[in-house]
């Protein structure tokens, strides 16, 4: 306890981390806030009471990623997800258009501004396509929507705010990741998710209580623990490739170089992509909810575009896994650069034991990290559809969510990833880090030697 509190005075020494720190704080406080102001023409509690058993079907899902949003009607209630499928698109099209992969790869800073600008444009089309969507809904709901009010009025003024409070949201996860602590749009989402854990777990208490008189609670929170164990583990876990110097480096900075036959290696995390592919997977499932609102104007959904509509189902879960993998493999690939690598090394004198400099380096990181990537993704799969299984054995559903799938994978890694940025910066300082052996290793870890590439 006196080493937390330690660490705690240490975190407030450090001028720039406690401004950094309060300044997410603050923006993550207007984000919460932002999900209490209804829309105008909406009556919240007829919405909230005819939505109250939508728990087990996506759109409780949602639900739980804008933080309650969804459910009443707020103007954050699309939260940041249509800026997380614009970023989808444009990471895609980087693999097909030679103009985005020109924008990616070649031209550095002004490319990345293009491309951000690129997203936020797209966001707000998604946006208005998503709201009206949203605004259906709500008017396919007895009672949601005032009588009283023009329909013209509704939707206009309705669709502007939607639109204007997720490019807010936008806008302040932009500023979390520029001036604040971790990465802001997975820290909207994050405290989104944390600000439905303490109900639906009362809900869980309550009911395996009332049930069981508490044993298959305890038993509940004993797979809980290896489950979060083994998703910390994967997070973290690294596959390290040795690389030895070739001479010494001599001059000035001697004492700052390698020496001739020092040994060192090359992080591949069995995760690389962190919580993003589970995020981009998130966000395609939504789509069908969407569809599904339009169709229901003009007729009947399908029996399949319902079912993708259930995170439950077996059609959902099966698509959610797939995508999971997937997207597991674009983002690792957009993020390891084996050609990177390889000239790095060749800059550095380095090479790998066994492997010769070049197109033989670069051909076996390819090669290291396609297998590495297998048995995460495949984890990362079966920890998305996890909720459905935990469910199906009679755990509540709002809990369940909790209990595996993007819920704990989100909040493991976004953890992990701002307490390693905070130890960074205890590290720098020379205060001791966050535990007393080893180091936390986020995602930013891995990305260390492309810093100096």
């Amino acid at each position: 306890m006196n080493k937390f509190i330690e660490t705690l005075q240490n975190i407030w020494k450090i001028k720039e981390l406690k401004q950094r720190i309060l300044f997410t704080l603050a923006l993550l406080a207007v984000y919460r806030i932002g999900s209490f102001i209804v829309l105008p023409g909406v009556n919240s509690e007829a919405l909230q009471s005819s939505l109250s058993n939508q728990d087990n079907s996506l759109l409780g899902l949602i639900n739980t990623f804008t933080g309650g949003a969804f459910n009443q009607a707020a103007i954050f209630a699309l939260g940041i997800m249509p800026y997380i499928t614009a970023s989808i698109i444009v990471q895609l099209l980087g693999f097909a258009v030679p103009y985005f992969q020109k924008l990616q790869q070649k031209e550095g800073e002004s490319g990345r501004k293009k491309i951000t600008q690129i997203t936020r444009i797209l966001t707000v089309f998604i946006t208005l396509v998503q709201g009206g969507g949203y605004l259906t809904y709500l008017s396919s709901t007895p009672g949601a929507v005032h009588e009283s009010l023009s329909p013209t009025v509704f939707w206009f003024s309705n669709i502007v705010i939607l639109s204007a409070g997720t490019i807010f949201a936008m806008w302040l996860g932009e500023k979390i990741t520029d001036r604040g602590i971790g990465n802001g749009v997975s820290l909207l989402i994050t405290i989104g998710i944390i600000a439905t854990l303490p109900r639906s777990f009362a809900t869980e208490v309550i009911s395996q209580f009332n049930g069981s008189g508490g044993f298959l609670l305890i038993l509940e929170f004993a797979v809980l623990f290896f489950v979060v164990l083994a998703t910390v583990l994967i997070v973290q876990g690294v596959r390290r490739i040795p690389i030895q110097f070739a001479k010494r480096m001599v001059g000035r900075t001697e004492s700052n170089l390698p020496q001739a036959g020092a040994r060192d290696f090359i992080p591949l995390k069995v995760n690389a992509s962190g919580v993003m592919p589970i995020i981009f997977a998130q966000a395609i499932m939504f789509l069908p909810v969407t569809i599904a609102q339009w169709v229901s104007r003009g007729g009947t959904p399908g029996d399949f575009l319902l079912s993708l509509s259930d995170w439950k189902s077996i059609p959902y879960n099966v698509i959610f896994f797939l995508l999971v993998v997937i997207f597991t493999y674009v983002y690792t690939a957009l993020l390891v650069n084996p050609q990177q690598y390889a000239e790095y090394l060749k800059r550095q004198n380095a090479f790998i034991p066994g492997i010769k400099p070049g197109k033989n380096t670069q051909d076996y990181i390819d090669s290291l990290t396609t297998r590495v990537t297998l048995p995460g993704s495949i984890f990362l799969g079966l920890i998305s559809i996890l909720p459905a299984i935990i469910a199906a054995f009679g755990v509540n559903d709002a809990f369940a969510l909790f209990f595996g799938g993007t819920s704990l994978l989100i909040l493991v890694a976004v953890v992990l990833d701002t307490l390693q940025q905070i130890e960074s910066y205890l590290l720098m300082r020379k205060y001791d880090g966050l535990v007393k052996s080893g180091r936390i290793k986020g995602r930013s870890g891995m990305q260390a030697i492309g810093a100096g590439m």
